[in-house]
């Protein structure tokens, strides 16, 4: 089996290997895996928001698999950085099955690098709710309560009978 040079290209210098903070809300992660050929594959994307609309900034991959995986993920890292989130999603194994030229018996490569891409957008959209309804929440309760409170009241001490909690316990990275 032959591969195209791009295939050759980004399997010996893959672009944008690494991982970015899962934690960040504006991050969004995509792990997914071919089980008939035991490839995995996790994409990551970065989003900042321009004009009301999210771009993705930056795109990183750690892909554990062929060489047709290994350049299909680094290409699509290639091909999302820039774009609107919105444009991301209509990104198909096709287009990168075609760019690369890759062979139809690692075309499932190309879908898996697909799937990663919808998979951290996903993520991203899942996570950027959960923050807004967590906000929306609060606000109103930091709305109403201070104005509710009396000045005099603005600080609350225990009383004399009363400790203090202990301080929160750093959490270990795992």
């Amino acid at each position: 089996m032959a591969y195209s040079s791009k295939v050759i290209d980004h399997y010996e210098n893959p672009r944008n290997v690494g991982s970015l903070d899962k934690n960040d809300p504006n991050v969004g992660t995509g792990l997914v895996g071919a089980p008939a050929c035991g490839d995995v594959m996790k994409l990551q994307i970065q989003v900042e928001e321009r004009d009301g609309e999210l771009i993705i900034t930056d795109a990183r991959f750690k892909t554990f698999g062929c060489g047709s995986a290994i350049a299909s993920s680094s290409y699509v890292t290639e091909l999302l950085k820039g774009k609107p989130m919105a444009e991301a999603e209509k990104i198909t194994n096709q287009q990168i099955a075609t760019e690369l030229s890759l062979p139809p018996v690692k075309i499932h490569c190309s879908v898996l690098a697909e799937d990663a891409v919808k998979a951290a957008v996903q993520d991203l959209r899942k996570k950027r709710a959960e923050l807004q309804a967590a906000q929306a929440q609060k606000a109103p309760t930091e709305a109403i309560a201070p104005a509710a409170m009396p000045p005099s009241h603005g600080t609350l001490t225990p009383l004399p009978s009363e400790s203090p909690a202990p301080p929160p316990m750093a959490e270990k990275d795992c």
